[in-house]
């Protein structure tokens, strides 16, 4: 009896090393390739937020990191010419319909909106997607605006008496989008010497 229990014990644990073995093995050949595709899926997020033609640089790989309002690190990815910071990118966070909205924010040097993505969202599809510039325009909208045009308080869906519009059916995606959006203006705005400061 003993003797059955020891070779059941010396199979179970040669198979757990062996499935500790080739998970080992894989995630060392898989690490560079999911490293190299997070690379390429920021520098393909940043390409739509800041237009390649203000920067002589690599935004990706100029970036720093500032603490917003509640102590939290943001990264910045910050694009330059000549020396001098031309546009800024860095997450935003919306509330969703489905949970958070990831965005990438890029604004110019005077505070303009370069672009807006949504880089990660579960949001309904036919519905919240919309956010989706392969879905519709409505989040290239935001693109020239700036904290005050339209004015803060006007930063807000048409049904909380702001300006953007809503999608049918749909209210908190786009309250969310929104909201997230005057939120990283007002970042910037209240960090815009240490955002644009070059050392």
């Amino acid at each position: 009896m003993k003797s059955r229990t020891m070779i059941h014990a010396v199979v179970l644990g040669t198979f757990c090393l062996g499935f500790g073995i080739v998970l080992a093995g894989t995630d060392l050949l898989t690490n560079d390739e999911i490293k190299l595709r997070a690379v390429e899926d920021l520098q393909a997020s940043l390409v739509q937020v800041i237009p390649p033609v203000i920067h002589d640089n690599n935004p990706a790989k100029d970036v720093i990191t500032v603490k917003d309002e509640a102590g939290k690190d943001v990264t910045v990815y910050r694009a330059t010419r000549g020396g001098k910071v031309t546009g800024i990118a860095y997450e935003i966070i919306g509330n969703g319909y489905a949970g958070e909205i990831h965005l990438i924010l890029g604004v110019d040097a005077e505070g303009k909106i370069l672009g807006v993505r949504a880089t990660e969202h579960h949001e309904t599809p036919g519905l919240g997607d919309k956010i989706n510039p392969a879905k519709t325009d409505w989040i290239l909208r935001f693109t020239g605006l700036s904290l005050g045009a339209p004015p803060v308080e006007k930063w807000k869906v048409k049904k909380d008496g702001g300006q953007f519009d809503q999608f049918s059916g749909a209210t908190i995606t786009p309250r969310g989008v929104v909201g997230a959006v005057r939120g990283g203006l007002q970042f910037f705005a209240a960090h815009k010497a240490q955002l644009l400061e070059i050392n």
